[in-house]
Order: C-alpha cells, then sequence, then structure tokens
C-alpha cells in the first residue's frame, strides 16, 4: 500500500481567477467551446505524521478562506475531461520546495517529500482533439510535461552510485581528425577552433588530459549565455523589412557606420557587431570629452559614472551603475525562467560590484501576441504564451529578491486605486503623489503621517500590497487597530511573505487580515468584482 498522501487544492468560485482565464483563453484563443475550467494544485506528500499532515493542511497547503481542500481524487462529472502537469525529473519545482520548508517548520525532526502538479479539468463537449490542443497549450516541453493520475508507491528516489568519471585519454596528442570527431560526439557549445585551443592548453600548460566534467564545464563557461559570443559576431549582410520603423532604423544604422568608419580609422580589427552598435556611443561621448566622469575597473560588470554625494554635510565620491541583460532565446523557450533569470543577471553584476540595485525597467519585444495559434510555427511556443508568462517571471524574481519595492508598488497602488475608483469608490489618501520625503524634513514628515493614519482609519477597505516597508506595516498594525468592519486585503504574487520565516510578520496571519496570492492582474479582477461593496472608502 501506497504510503503517499494526495491533496488537491481548488480555489473557491471567486477567488478561481486562474481557472477564468484559461476558460477564457480556450474559448477566444484556441477557439474550444468547453462549458467551464477548473485548476487544481496536487500535493503528493509523504515521509509525515498524522499529526504534521493534519496541521499542514490548512496552514501549508492550502488557506481556508480562499481554498477547497480535497483529501484523495476531487469531485468530477463522469463527461469531464482531465489532465495533470507536473515538472520534468530535474526540474526546480517552487512549489514542493515551499511547501517542504513550511512543514519542516512545524515539525523540525520531520523530512518530508513533496511532489507537485497542476490538474486541469474541462467540463462540456470537448473532443480528444480539442483536449490534445489545450494539453499542448497547457505545457512547455521544455520544463514539464503530462503526468499521470495514480498515486505512486513511494515519491522517495534512489539513486544509483555514479561511475567515476571518464579520462578522455590521449586527448592532448589526439590527431586532428580524432579529435575532430571526438568533438562531434559530445554536443558542445563550443566550436570546434574553442576544442583545439582546449588540446594546446591542457598540452602546453597542464600536461596532462582532461576529464569529462573539466570539458563541460569549460563548455558552458564557453557558452553564449556567458560569453555572448552572439553580440560579437561579424554582420555582414544587413537588411531592413519593411515596416513602421525601417526608416529610422537604416538612419540609426547608417549613423552608426558613419561614426565607426571616423571612430577607428584606419584599423582593419573592427567589424560590424552587435556589441559595437551598444557601445559605440559611449565611445563617441568619451572620446568627445564628454564622459570624462566614467568609471573604468575590471570588477564591475556594468557602465557606472562618477557622482558626488553629499552624506551628512560632506561631500564623497559615489558610483551610479548603468546595466542591460537580454535573455531573448531563454524567455523564447521558458518565458518564466528566462524572464527571471534576466533580471537575475542584471541584479548580480552592479552587486558584484558593492552597489545598490535601485530600480529596473523592462523593455519587451515580441511579435504580435494577438496571433492566432494555427499561425504560429511548429515546435515554438505560442507569442501570446511568451509574453504573458514572462511578464510573471519578471515580476516574480523582482518581488522575491526585493527590488525597487517602493516604486513597483506605487505603480500597482495607483492601477488598483484606479480599477476601486471606477467603481465607485473614494480613495482616503494617495500616497503616490508625493514619493519619497525623506529630504523634505520633520514638518512635511509629520503632515503625510498624519494624513497617512487618518486615511488609514477612516478606510473600510485596506490593501497592503506586499512586500512592503516599514510605513506598510505601520498602516496594517492602524488598520487591525481601528478595524471594527474594515475589510484588510494583504496581496502578495508569490506567497513568499506568508512563508513561516524572516519575510514575514505576525500580524500577516491576524485573523481579521485576507491573504491573497495571485498576479497582479488577478487582485486587479477580484478589487473589480461586485465581492468589493460599491460604496466603500478604500486606502492602498
Amino acid at each position: 500500500m501506497s504510503k503517499v498522501k494526495r491533496v488537491y487544492v481548488e480555489k473557491k468560485p471567486d477567488y478561481a481567477v486562474k481557472a477564468k482565464e484559461l476558460h477564457e483563453e480556450i474559448k477566444n484563443y484556441l477557439g474550444i467551446k468547453a462549458e467551464y475550467v477548473r485548476v487544481l494544485v496536487r500535493y503528493d506528500i509523504e515521509n509525515i505524521s498524522d499529526e504534521t499532515y493534519s496541521k499542514a493542511l490548512e496552514t501549508v497547503f492550502a488557506e481556508p478562506p480562499v481554498d477547497v481542500i480535497y483529501e484523495g481524487e476531487p469531485k468530477l462529472a463522469a463527461t469531464d475531461k482531465v489532465f495533470s502537469v507536473e515538472a520534468l525529473p530535474g526540474q526546480f519545482d517552487q512549489r514542493a520546495d515551499s511547501a517542504e520548508q513550511c512543514v519542516k517548520l512545524l515539525a523540525e525532526d520531520e523530512e518530508p517529500v513533496i511532489k507537485t502538479a497542476t490538474t486541469y479539468v474541462l467540463s462540456g463537449d470537448v473532443t480528444d482533439e480539442q483536449l490534445k490542443a489545450v494539453m499542448d497549450y497547457c505545457v512547455n516541453p521544455v520544463d514539464s510535461r503530462i503526468c499521470g493520475m495514480e498515486i505512486p508507491e513511494t515519491l522517495v528516489t534512489e539513486f544509483p552510485e555514479p561511475a567515476d568519471v571518464h579520462i578522455f585519454d590521449e586527448f592532448k596528442d589526439m590527431a586532428e581528425a580524432d579529435l575532430k570527431e571526438l568533438y562531434d560526439s559530445l554536443g558542445l557549445a563550443m566550436t570546434f577552433k574553442d576544442f583545439l585551443h582546449i588540446q594546446n592548453y591542457f598540452k602546453g600548460e597542464e600536461k596532462r588530459d582532461p576529464s569529462m566534467t573539466e570539458i563541460r564545464v569549460l563548455d558552458t563557461y564557453w557558452s553564449d549565455h556567458c560569453r555572448h559570443t552572439t553580440f560579437s559576431t561579424e554582420l555582414t549582410d544587413v537588411e531592413f523589412d519593411d515596416g513602421d520603423y525601417k526608416d529610422l532604423l537604416e538612419k540609426t544604422f547608417d549613423a552608426y557606420r558613419a561614426e565607426m568608419k571616423e571612430m577607428y580609422k584606419d584599423r582593419d580589427d573592427k567589424f560590424v557587431c552587435l556589441m559595437d552598435i551598444a557601445l559605440m556611443g559611449m565611445k563617441q561621448l568619451k572620446a568627445a570629452g564628454k564622459l570624462d566622469d566614467m568609471e573604468v575597473s575590471d570588477e564591475i560588470n556594468a557602465c557606472s559614472i562618477v557622482v558626488p554625494v553629499v552624506v551628512d554635510g560632506v561631500e564623497e565620491e559615489w558610483l551610479v551603475f548603468f546595466k542591460n541583460e537580454t535573455h531573448n532565446h531563454p524567455t523564447e523557450i521558458e518565458p518564466f525562467g528566462g524572464a527571471a533569470t534576466c533580471l537575475g543577471g542584471a541584479i548580480r553584476d552592479p552587486l558584484s560590484g558593492r552597489g545598490y540595485v535601485y530600480q529596473a525597467m523592462r523593455v519587451t519585444g515580441a511579435a504580435d501576441p494577438t496571433k492566432s495559434l494555427k499561425d504560429t510555427m511548429e515546435g515554438k511556443l505560442p507569442q501570446r504564451k511568451i509574453v504573458t508568462t514572462a511578464a510573471h517571471g519578471y515580476s516574480s524574481y523582482g518581488n522575491q529578491i526585493g527590488l525597487a519595492t517602493g516604486l513597483v508598488n506605487a505603480e500597482h497602488a495607483r492601477k488598483a486605486a484606479e480599477v476601486l475608483r471606477r467603481n465607485g469608490h473614494e480613495q482616503t489618501y494617495d500616497w503616490t503623489t508625493h514619493g519619497d520625503i525623506r529630504h523634505e524634513g520633520a514638518e512635511r514628515m509629520s503632515e503625510v503621517a498624519f494624513n497617512e493614519l487618518r486615511a488609514v482609519r477612516d478606510a473600510e477597505l485596506v490593501v497592503a500590497l506586499l512586500p512592503g516597508g516599514q510605513g506598510t506595516h505601520t498602516e496594517l498594525g492602524v488598520a487591525l487597530a481601528t478595524r471594527s468592519n474594515k475589510r484588510i486585503i494583504l496581496w502578495s504574487e508569490t506567497g513568499d511573505e506568508f512563508a513561516f520565516d524572516n519575510r514575514t510578520c505576525t500580524f500577516y496571519f491576524h485573523p481579521a487580515a485576507e491573504r491573497v496570492v495571485c498576479p497582479f492582474e488577478e487582485l486587479l479582477e477580484i478589487l473589480n468584482t461586485d465581492r468589493i461593496d460599491s460604496a466603500s472608502n478604500f486606502a492602498d
């Protein structure tokens, strides 16, 4: 008998935003008329005591105010079409990892094993062919796969003892033809010329043969992701297709070519490439003496300028970093992870120079996301899927790392307020209008503090956008203390703030506080429904 416990968690109808969105996608984008769509999160759980399991049901796996919990199989109609999607083996499962960590906080001496999947239920007259189309739309084969509905005997994976690391005998002395044959068999990212260079290094410097591990590590660092060889590839044939920006692009490129000839004059080692195009403006400014405050360092992988900053009455030299990161191909094949790690790279490089990451901006270039699925090239993800999932990936990473939350939340607050005002609500105070006032002195700080606290006190609805700063927590405390009939919503895009670690707050778990975990767009949908009384005042 299996020791694995299975739990399904489904949002209550009022909160089933993802299911409603998928229903709309299926109807309008795929042209499939399903009666309704359900989306359930499936947890398979092992190595957990009955006591801990009971505690975790309504604290880790679900939130009773917004979720329905099914132990075992959920109720299904005989005609329902059902399929489940799980992460590929070896693919990191964020939801499962977070659940395991939370369960360990409930019982430190237990070592739970948890795996998750997403189960989709389609009701109505849906053919097998249409079901296949929905499956293809919901599954990105790069990171996930269709899985069975049966409960496994165990979730514990036993790995065989690995073999000794393979050594490429006679590698350093191998003839070029034999080396080429070896190169072709390994499926490497590097070129054969790179492979020859590695052979010469091991022959001349190491005086030994490399291991498989060494070759694979070198290949990783030699990849385009690390070396950006695409940006340094010579462009010999450049054409501009017809479009709204053709003339502008042609003029810009012609200007670059003219600047290139002037900048490099008789140098024959320079050629047209994306890297040179990106750097030409900086090189021009520097050559003209207009960039004499640029900081030059081998340590910092970002453009930075030296600026004078007055700190406690003393002028100091500070650096302002400017950093670009592109993840076009990764985002195309795995939109969430590609966009997330794009932002990760942009954060990493300034931090490596001991800088403070203040703000990020996402610039997206994409094909038409409204283009029909049937016009999508075979083997590619739909453009609609790419742009929406990439947006979620970027937001998720930025929120988890704590990047520029004040500015992000200000924009979110404006959008949420707009939705509520449109539905007849009155905003008690708009804190986004004054920005950062810490430099304006005590009197101004006191004035704003009074206005904000009065606004929270008078509001019938308070929406806290997490992660928040000190002000957010102060206002949350005031809202709880003056709650009476006040409705308090705590929103988080990832739910990380509700994990039992140093990111959370005891007041998040007050019974009067409603915790809502969803993308920001889904929060707007919740605020736009009749669940929010049309006559209420609000603060956010």
